[in-house]
């Protein structure tokens, strides 16, 4: 979703190659980030309006989804806070849902919404879209986004019994899969 459209197509490039090597390595399981708004570590990068991060995003994914099929990947949408773009479960929902193809998922992941918000919230909501999740802590005693936020495993302020029994009730029934 770059300002710059040589960023964009380059963008693009890496993504077929990212599903042409799923298909290769047998997975058909591709985490993929679908746009920003801002992010917060690059610096030098014009944000992106809202409007035009959820239009270029969206057009990104359709023009991906018939090699996906054909490859019998799925892209799983992660939610990013840090790249100001799907900030709720509704938002994150309406994107999956526009496509109306199997083929487009959610990869959950526990802590990236952790500064302001609960996973066990979020997965009733998400239920049986949620094909991948990311386990991870999320320190609520930082005050500010960086690395320095997520923390190892157990160390945070996660309700792993409700994670789990969230994720229990949406009959979600992968792996887990621990990032550090």
């Amino acid at each position: 979703t770059h300002n710059d459209p040589e960023q964009r197509k380059k963008g693009m490039e890496l993504a077929r190659k990212m599903i042409r090597a799923a298909r290769l390595l047998g997975t058909e399981n591709l985490l993929v980030v679908p746009g920003a708004v801002y992010v917060p570590w690059l610096e030098g990068v014009e944000p992106v309006p809202n409007g035009v991060c959820d239009r270029r995003a969206k057009e990104a994914i359709r023009k991906l989804l018939p090699e996906a099929e054909q490859a019998g990947v799925y892209l799983n949408i992660e939610n990013i806070f840090a790249s100001g773009y799907l900030f709720s479960p509704q938002e994150m929902i309406d994107f999956v849902d526009s496509f109306q193809n199997p083929h487009v998922q959610i990869h959950f992941d526990t802590g990236n919404l952790m500064q302001y918000q609960f996973p066990e919230h979020w997965i009733p909501l998400l239920g049986k879209r949620i094909k991948n999740v990311h386990v991870k802590e999320y320190s609520k005693q930082v005050h500010e986004f960086n690395l320095h936020t997520f923390r190892p495993l157990l160390d945070g302020s996660t309700d792993w019994p409700a994670v789990l029994e969230a994720l229990d009730k949406v009959g979600y029934r992968g792996h887990l899969t621990f990032e550090y």
